[in-house]
């Protein structure tokens, strides 16, 4: 581990959610969730408002509306948020040639290798400047994390949000660590916590204590001496510089092998839609579906199905991955199971409702990802979609975003980033002066030049 805080972690605050709420001014200050608007869909991203009703990523889109049903629920635009991340990831890299891209919102980079830092004050005066930066090119904020390592880097930023910036000092590592809870640590999931808890451990310095060899033998060699190092806070790995993703998953393993075969259809079901989330994250959609399975004697079974064209629906993906577990014998027990997709492809808007209208061969259409509209059919039968959030433009009322749509009608609020709240009006979903349009500039071109800001910051234990 290096001695100087030079790894940065950003992490956007509340990416999607805070795009959509600086698109439009009559969202600003209020409950935003963006995700999937089906009775099947998911939260992507909850604006802070949001948050303190309890909505929270990945949380079914059902749940979060009892929890908040006065938020505004709005379909996920990619192509503005992959534009804006572009954005970002180009003040990244003109910090230094290594950055690394965990997702749309979130990387890593290595100060030192920039030549932008070099001890804790330069670290500090360069996670202001990108901060401030950020501000200006987008009028979004970002917090950062400053430390040696980058498992550091990210629990600083973890500590800065939202809109902050932590540095934590060299030295100062594991007094920082020692009391938080052991899920902390990266790769230590709801099975493993659990099994760390049942043996009396739950936080980061009861880890250190129990030493080495307690940890392999209650998790394993690899993971026994991985999670030891980390409690030391000890981490080596370098910043990565951007390759090109091949494919994206999620697997678990469980501590007692699963033998009902309902539940171990219930566990691939979390896992497609856990692996979807990853997808959408990363601005990515997909064609082919791989099913893993290790069963109870360590044999590893691999099943694939490749769609015909790519996907991010949670419900394709779930029932590709169902028909996989159909041809797979897990009687004995299953000890791991893996969603993953590949063959990926970029967000297209035409990727994002090919499965709702049928794009997949020989097969009915399925529910789509992202319906329109909060809670009615969207638009009469053979109108147009008009998804919720989503820019379109009138012919005598200008640029505008659908609230909401069905039975018929559409209804628009009309308004830009750059005017105050706008009025409301109901149109026929088929009425020929509107029409779809492309998302504006979050910051007025030329505008983001000049000026700058930042929020709190703060300085680690």
């Amino acid at each position: 581990m290096r001695a100087a805080p030079t790894i940065l972690h950003l992490d956007m605050d509340a990416f999607f959610a805070s795009v959509e709420q600086a698109s439009k001014p009559s969202l600003r200050g209020k409950a935003v969730v963006v995700g999937g608007l089906g009775p099947r869909g998911v939260v992507a991203t909850a604006s802070y408002e949001a948050r303190v009703f309890g909505v929270r990523s990945a949380m079914p889109m059902g749940q979060a509306r009892r929890l908040a049903p006065h938020a505004a629920y709005l379909v996920p635009r990619f192509g503005l948020y992959r534009s804006i991340s572009e954005q970002v990831m180009g003040l990244l890299r003109a910090l230094s040639p290594l950055v690394e891209p965990l997702s749309l919102d979130e990387a890593f980079v290595d100060l030192e290798a920039g030549g932008a830092a070099w001890d804790a004050a330069s670290a500090r005066e360069a996670g202001a400047r990108l901060r401030a930066g950020i501000r200006r090119a987008t009028g979004l904020t970002g917090s950062v994390g400053l430390a040696a390592s980058k498992m550091l880097a990210k629990i600083a930023s973890e500590e800065a949000k939202p809109d902050g910036l932590v540095l934590i000092e060299p030295g100062t590592e594991r007094d920082l660590l020692a009391p938080m809870p052991v899920r902390t640590l990266p790769g230590v999931g709801p099975a493993t916590g659990d099994h760390l808890r049942r043996a009396g451990i739950t936080t980061v310095g009861e880890i250190a204590e129990a030493g080495e060899d307690e940890l392999v033998r209650l998790v394993g060699k690899a993971h026994g001496h991985g999670l030891y190092a980390m409690a030391l806070a000890h981490d080596e790995r370098p910043v990565v510089a951007e390759r090109e993703t091949k494919s994206v998953s999620v697997e678990d393993t469980y501590d007692v092998d699963i033998h009902d075969r309902v539940r171990v259809g219930v566990e691939v079901r979390r896992l497609a839609d856990r692996c979807v989330r990853r997808l959408r994250e990363a601005g990515l959609s997909g064609r082919t579906i791989v099913l893993k399975v290790r069963r109870y004697d360590f044999s590893t079974l691999t099943r694939s199905e490749t769609l015909r064209g790519p996907t991010d629906d949670p419900a394709v993906v779930r029932e590709a991955a169902g028909r996989l577990l159909d041809t797979v014998d897990t009687t004995g027990g299953v000890r791991l199971l893996g969603v993953g997709v590949s063959g990926l492809a970029h967000y297209t808007q035409e990727d994002l409702f090919a499965q709702a209208a049928g794009e997949r061969a020989g097969e009915p259409a399925a529910e789509p990802a992202e319906p329109t509209g909060p809670a009615e059919p969207a638009g009469r039968p053979g109108g147009r979609r008009w998804p919720s959030g989503h820019d379109l433009r009138h012919a005598r009322y200008g640029h505008g975003w659908a609230q909401g749509s069905g039975l018929g009608r559409v209804t628009v609020r009309f308004e830009t980033p750059y005017s105050g709240p706008g009025r409301v009006r109901t149109f026929p979903v088929d009425d020929p002066e509107l029409e779809p349009a492309e998302p504006l500039p979050l910051v007025p071109p030329g505008k983001g030049e000049g000026g700058g800001g930042g929020g709190p910051e703060a300085t680690g234990a």
